[in-house]
Parts: structure tokens; C-alpha cells; sequence
């Protein structure tokens, strides 16, 4: 399953709209539409904050598995280099 299938499933399994999810990342809603509708690339640190909001794992959402969780916690804290510096899964 591609992840924009996996993010649109996940929205509407929990009973929201693209608006409320926009506001949880920060974001607008046309830009969530982008990144679920696949015309735009979901960036890691919006990916992690997904998976902290929906207690899945990025594999999971990126369609790698369709098991939901890891086999550690996922709110454990994880820290993750990037280019636009560094972020910690426990920050909202």
C-alpha cells in the first residue's frame, strides 16, 4: 500500500478530517491535502509526528508492514538527524 493510501485510511479510521490533522502538524490544510493526495513528499519530521499522533510505526505508514506498532514503544525517545537539524518524537 502507498503511504498517501495509508495516510488518508488512517485519517478517516479515526474519524477526522484533513483539518484537524493539518492543525495537529502545524500545517495547513491544503498542505496536508498535498502530501495525502501524493502531489507533494510527506517530510520525515511530519512523518514522525504522525506516528506519534496515530501510535503507528513509519513503517507501518509507509506501507512496509501492515502491523501498526514495533516491537519497542514508540513514544520511547528517538532522536533523528536531518537537514533541517534534529528531532525528538516526543515533541508535538
Amino acid at each position: 500500500m502507498h503511504y498517501t493510501q495509508r495516510l488518508k485510511e488512517l485519517r478517516e479510521d479515526h474519524d477526522q478530517k484533513q483539518e484537524s490533522i493539518a492543525i495537529e502538524l502545524h500545517i495547513t490544510r491544503q498542505q496536508y491535502q498535498l502530501y495525502e493526495s501524493g502531489k507533494r513528499k510527506l517530510p520525515i519530521d511530519l512523518l514522525i509526528k504522525l506516528c506519534k499522533y496515530y501510535n503507528v510505526s513509519s513503517d507501518y505508514i509507509l506501507g512496509f508492514t501492515n502491523e501498526q506498532k514495533t516491537s519497542w514503544n514508540i513514544k520511547n525517545q528517538i532522536n533523528v538527524k536531518t537537514n533541517k537539524g534534529n528531532i525528538n518524537i516526543n515533541q508535538k
